[in-house]
């Protein structure tokens, strides 16, 4: 059985690897804290590696504040850089498969039709370009590796969109939600049941693949449906990305085309709402 460990595990994707591998009875996998295994300190990786012995490395780990990281730069760029270089450096000297998460925040956004993995790459805000730089640290050092980009992802641990909705809904009597970004959630339980398929699957198809729920929304559509589901009573008004102004410029298109990790690994991926619905049903039992 394949040794695994997760970097990055107290995210909100780590839990729900967690959460998953609990459900299969998977048992060779480790979830060490960032105390233990802070992909900037090679001293930690290097034991990490010896206790361990990992097959597969999920690195989790990422700096995701995207307005903060305008401001931010050099925190934002040795995170989603530098410790993908280091990561990457260990797995590759010890025979290790990184299996890495990325975004769709690599793209500029401009395309109208799903992005495919073979899509230029132009990223429009800080965190896009640390996370391309990271992609492509991996794509060079990493012998053998799997670079997931995924996008507007939730579940019932950290913070994140729908968990934010649920809470402002019950506190204002109307929000205004962005209605002309596109773009497609991703339950991050089910992204995490992606990835340990990958590792069942003992795949060698390195490379880029795109992962989110199926089907399309916009940021407007997919607030209406969280309050829809929950039975949260607030009015929700849609507003345009340019009355609604932030540090970082956000993709105005980033539905992603999952035609590729469907037929690599024969992977049947739920739609956006039903998996919404799970998750609702979760935070409020």
């Amino acid at each position: 059985m394949s040794s695994i460990v997760v970097f990055g595990a107290s995210g909100q994707l780590g839990q729900c690897i967690k959460d998953i591998a609990g459900k299969n009875g998977t048992t060779s996998i480790h979830f060490p804290p960032e105390s233990e295994a802070n992909i900037l300190d090679s001293d930690l990786l290097r034991k990490v590696f010896e206790a361990y012995k990992p097959d597969y490395c999920i690195n989790c780990a990422a700096y995701t504040a995207v307005d903060k990281a305008e401001e931010d730069h050099e925190l934002a760029m040795k995170i989603n850089k530098i410790g993908v270089e280091k990561l990457s450096r260990f797995c590759a000297e010890k025979g290790a498969t990184l299996i890495h998460i990325s975004t769709d925040f690599v793209f500029k956004g401009d395309k109208a039709s799903p992005l495919t993995e073979e899509d230029l790459a132009s990223p429009i805000s800080v965190y896009g370009q640390t996370k391309l730089d990271g992609e492509k640290v991996a794509e060079r050092m990493a012998k053998k590796y799997f670079i997931i980009r995924t996008g507007w992802l939730y579940s019932e641990y950290g913070n994140n969109f729908v968990k934010t909705m649920l809470k402002l809904g019950t506190e204002k009597d109307e929000l205004k939600i962005i209605a002309d970004q596109v773009g497609t959630p991703t339950y991050a339980i089910d992204l995490a049941a992606c990835i340990l398929q990958i590792i069942e699957s003992d795949s060698t198809a390195y490379g880029i693949y795109h992962y989110s729920n199926e089907g399309v929304t916009s940021w407007y559509d997919f607030a209406r449906a969280i309050f829809d589901i929950s039975g949260t009573k607030v009015k929700a008004i849609p507003v345009r990305t340019d009355e609604y102004v932030t540090k970082a410029t956000r993709p105005a298109y980033s539905v992603m085309d999952k035609s590729k990790i469907k037929k690599e690994f024969g992977m049947e991926i739920p739609y956006w709402r039903d998996s919404l619905i799970t998750c609702i049903g979760k935070l409020k039992a």
